[in-house]
């Protein structure tokens, strides 16, 4: 019943393009509403995937269509409406925009390349959600819901969605020396800012949420090498790439690989080397997973799935861990830094709060650990 209010009311939200924003405003005289498709909303239209926003949302939609057998007609027609317009909005190429209110316009494709103008004054797009998107682990969100929506559906415009997903994967890998990533492209297949304190850039998280994904695409499509091809150069940089402390940068300078920073006085930023002073509300360094993406490839390559004893046991002592970190009311509480959460006030440091990305994220990993015990 939960679930079906949950869905109820992502139907209720869902907008005109088909997608999400990151809120859902149920009182129609607020100024915070936006196009929704129900006509109770005024504003905006932009579906988002940012942040696996408009992903989760249809995941949660479809687990639920099917719950329900495919009877509960609001959610079943929302379901429809929002995988019809995220097929809509993937390019000719495979890639996907940041935000749509419209299908997207037919592009050529080209393969990754670095820009020949200076990147630091030249080459900024206003509205650089409408181009190709890998931010904030854009890839894995959109594989992920196509795979579910195909196994659920069965419709093959999802499996060849996903396939096609995978071949932009392949082609915006950038070249010598860095084989690796970036989080947003131009037309032209190129590395371009985005917000002020994002710039054209080789990127660690991006690269390592790629390389997941496309060797997720590689079991899906029953094994096809070609998904694989580019991970071993990927794999290199991020080796060679990885900070004195083991962590990676979140930006890299183009062609010459240095860590790349910012410094911002007031509403102004500048790119630096220097990560002595940063703005503390972006995270300027991420943790290096090279040795479990090496470990699942090196799998994968020996023709062994993901799911090995020692995937088994590695997912058990996070299990251990995550039931250990419980209070004495079967919370998680997290203790604030600081840092500024999306859509909350500023915590004062040291307060203590249930943060929803930490339940959720725990509850995928002991759902992902109870099928896993199914299976085997």
């Amino acid at each position: 019943d939960a679930a079906t209010d949950a869905a109820l009311a992502l139907v209720y939200g869902q907008l005109k393009s088909g997608g999400w924003t990151n809120s859902v405003e149920f009182d129609p005289k607020s100024k915070l509403t936006a196009e929704y498709r129900n006509g109770k909303g005024r504003g905006r239209n932009n579906s988002t995937l940012d942040d696996g926003i408009t992903q989760s949302a249809i995941r949660l939609l479809i687990h639920v269509d099917q719950a329900h057998q495919f009877q509960n007609q609001k959610i079943h027609e929302a379901a429809e409406i929002a995988l019809n317009a995220l097929l809509a909005a993937q390019f000719p190429v495979g890639a996907f925009p940041q935000v749509w209110t419209e299908p997207v316009k037919n592009v050529s494709p080209k393969a990754g390349n670095f820009p020949e103008y200076d990147w630091r004054t030249e080459g900024r797009i206003k509205n650089y959600w409408d181009c190709y998107t890998l931010n904030d682990g854009l890839a894995g969100y959109v594989s992920t819901v196509l795979i579910e929506a195909y196994e659920i559906y069965k419709d093959p415009r999802y499996q060849q969605a996903v396939l096609k997903l995978g071949d932009f994967l392949i082609a915006s890998q950038l070249p010598q020396p860095q084989t690796a990533w970036a989080q947003q492209y131009n037309y032209e297949m190129q590395p371009i800012w985005a917000r002020r304190f994002e710039p054209p850039a080789v990127t660690g998280g991006e690269t390592q949420d790629v390389i997941e994904t496309l060797m997720k695409i590689y079991q899906f499509s029953g094994g096809d090498e070609k998904y694989l091809k580019p991970i071993p150069a990927a794999l290199a940089w991020l080796k060679k790439s990885q900070l004195p402390d083991g962590q990676l940068a979140r930006y890299y300078e183009l062609k010459t690989n240095r860590p790349l920073y910012m410094t911002r006085s007031g509403k102004n930023y500048s790119l630096t080397y220097d990560d002595s002073d940063l703005p503390r509300h972006y995270d300027w360094k991420i943790e290096s997973k090279l040795s479990q993406l090496q470990r699942e490839y090196n799998l994968l390559k020996a023709g062994k799935q993901q799911n090995s004893q020692s995937s088994q046991r590695e997912l058990s002592t996070r299990v251990k861990t995550i039931l250990k970190e419980l209070d004495s009311q079967a919370r998680w509480i997290s203790t604030s830094t600081g840092e500024r959460l999306v859509g909350q006030p500023k915590f004062p440091v040291n307060s203590q709060y249930i943060s929803s990305e930490v339940f959720s994220d725990h509850l995928q990993t002991l759902s992902a650990y109870l099928e896993l015990l199914k299976t085997n």
